[in-house]
């Protein structure tokens, strides 16, 4: 189903950047838990994330719609489906990036997001770029060891 030659992931754990290559689109992640937004005592606890979609190919792509993938600390799955992203379906150059920030509330303390874009190449090619899983992590996080 994936194809290992135009996929590559790797998660800079300093930074909390997660980064996942596409057809030579990459995409890069990095999320930031929204302390003032949260309110653990009500079980509220919000993110924001901020994407990056690179253009790395000879030709324009669009991003058409988006899928996300949201468990939270639970195992409790959403999904989301929609026409691009904050309100746009961007035409991307070769060479350039589109850059969006969005936010994600859950009722606990800690979860994971993943996803997809469909893109559509100016030749006509759709394609699927992959969103790498990402997590989101508070300071309210009650870790256990197994």
């Amino acid at each position: 189903m994936f194809d290992m030659e135009n996929r590559q992931a790797t998660a800079l754990e300093k930074n909390h950047q997660y980064e996942l290559e596409t057809k030579r689109i990459r995409v890069a992640v990095k999320p930031a838990y929204l302390d003032d937004q949260s309110d653990p005592e009500d079980d509220r606890y919000v993110w924001s994330y901020t994407v990056t979609i690179e253009n790395r190919g000879a030709e324009a792509v669009q991003l058409l719609s988006r899928y996300w993938s949201i468990v939270d600390g639970t195992g409790r799955m959403q999904e989301v489906r929609g026409p691009g992203v904050v309100g746009a379906q961007p035409v991307i150059a070769p060479g350039e990036s589109f850059q969006y920030t969005s936010g994600c509330p859950l009722e606990t303390a800690s979860g994971t997001m993943s996803g997809r874009y469909q893109m559509m190449s100016a030749s006509g090619e759709s394609f699927e770029a992959e969103i790498p899983a990402f997590l989101l992590e508070s300071p309210y996080e009650r870790r256990q060891i197994h």
